[in-house]
């Protein structure tokens, strides 16, 4: 039997599920699928392997997954890890792991894949909700963020191969749909054009729902479809990082806040019952005692429900790490505020 352990995202979870299935008929095999989005995550996972392989001495241990892109060697490293395959090599795992004797890494530039992984899922193990994958990477280049590094250029599932995904977990008695990927809103040719295929073609779907949303890329005809289809679901996520103009613009973000407040007004106008999330970033280099402030207030202002919060963590390779750095004491700190208004 094959365990395999998650971190991360959700596009980590589909790509997981795919894993279990293609090695469903291996033996004493543990698959660590890693994040690499903080040096937390990373550490995380690496102390996970080190306990993994304490409670199962005679199992191989494979890493891969965000961090096994990034820091390769560091991994196999480890004399705990039998393989590290990078986020390309993971879409061949099954062939890779009928060979663990050849070399222990595996791990090619990620930056020259432009192919995805067409397999089609039945489940998802002890979930209610099933996440389908609709594209890979990411074409922006965020001043704080190693992910593009990890997952290369943005590559976009073909619509027929999306629908078929979703209809196999119609079929497996799934009743709600969420959409993921690195950068959903980048998808090729258009992201709204591809809701309102699915919603037409599949009309029997219940719910279906949306992983992390970008600010810049929603446009009037995706709020349009909330008015005209009622099986989307009414949370939306969106990936703000910052309530401060200057932060936004200094992270390279392509939104403004104001950008955000109307976006929230707009959906409210037309579902009444909709919800927001999202993503901050506190303690960020630049951001000031008034910048956070007013990440503070565009909670209040944009009436955000639910907030993932994160402290700035430097990644090595990205411009903002070479910054200087607000003290992490400070950070956390921020975090903790901004955790606490979530919770209000």
């Amino acid at each position: 039997m094959v365990k395999v352990v998650t971190f991360g995202c959700r596009i980590n979870a589909y790509e997981s599920e795919v894993i279990k299935e293609k090695l469903k008929d291996f033996e004493n095999l543990i698959v660590v699928n890693t994040c690499a989005v903080t040096g937390e995550a990373e550490r995380q996972c690496r102390q996970a392997i080190r306990k993994l392989k304490r409670e199962n001495p005679l199992a191989d241990i494979i890493v891969t997954g965000c961090s096994a892109q990034i820091n390769a060697q560091k991994l196999a490293k480890m004399p705990e890890v039998s393989l590290v395959l990078g986020n390309a090599e993971k879409k061949q795992i099954e062939k890779y792991a009928a060979n663990l004797c050849a070399a222990k890494q595996q791990v090619s530039d990620i930056m020259t894949d432009e192919t995805y992984d067409d397999y089609i899922i039945t489940g998802f193990e002890g979930r209610q909700k099933a996440f389908v994958q609709i594209q890979q990477g990411c074409n922006h280049r965020c001043t704080y963020c190693i992910v593009p590094y990890a997952r290369g250029h943005n590559r976009s599932v073909p619509e027929e191969l999306v629908i078929k995904q979703i209809g196999c977990f119609l079929k497996s008695g799934f009743t709600e749909i969420c959409l993921t990927g690195v950068d959903i809103c980048s998808y090729q040719p258009s992201f709204t054009d591809l809701v309102e295929h699915i919603l037409q073609q599949i009309p029997e779907l219940p719910v279906l729902n949306f992983g992390s949303l970008d600010p810049a890329a929603i446009d009037d005809r995706f709020i349009k479809l909330l008015e005209q289809y009622h099986n989307i679901g009414n949370y939306f996520h969106f990936s703000i990082q910052s309530g401060d103009n200057e932060v936004l613009r200094k992270m390279g973000r392509r939104h403004k806040r104001e950008k955000v407040i109307e976006l929230c007004q707009k959906i409210r106008s037309i579902r009444s019952d909709a919800r927001f999330g999202a993503d901050f970033i506190c303690g960020f280099p630049t951001e000031t005692e008034k910048a956070f402030q007013n990440s503070c207030a565009l909670v209040k202002d944009a009436g955000l429900n639910k907030l993932h919060v994160f402290p700035y963590s430097e990644r090595t390779g990205t411009p903002a790490a070479t910054w200087q750095q607000i003290p992490m004491q400070e950070r956390r700190k921020r975090a903790e505020i901004l955790r606490k208004l979530s919770e209000e």
